[in-house]
C-alpha cells in the first residue's frame, strides 16, 4: 500500500477531528479523536485503493510536500 500523507484538522462545529489524503481527491475520515480519524481514514485508504483497482483505474502516488501544495488549498 503506498504511504500517502494524512492531514487531520478538528471541527469545533461538529466537535470531530477530519482526516483526508491529498493525493485521493475526496478520501476523508472522521473520529472522535485523532487517533479514531487516522484508524478511519487507514480503512477508507485500503478501500478507495481496492475500488481503483477493481476499476482498472491509476493509483495516484504520494507526494512530497511542497507537491501537495496546490493540493492543500481545496
Amino acid at each position: 500500500m503506498p504511504e500517502y500523507s494524512i492531514l487531520i484538522q478538528y471541527d469545533k462545529n461538529d466537535n470531530i477531528y477530519i482526516a483526508r489524503i491529498p493525493e485521493l481527491n475526496g478520501c476523508m475520515a472522521h473520529g472522535k479523536t485523532q487517533e479514531d480519524a487516522m484508524r478511519e481514514i487507514k480503512i477508507a485508504l485500503e478501500l478507495w485503493v481496492e475500488e481503483l483497482i477493481e476499476n482498472r483505474m491509476e493509483i495516484p502516488k504520494p507526494m512530497f510536500f511542497a507537491d501537495l501544495q496546490p493540493l492543500l488549498s481545496v
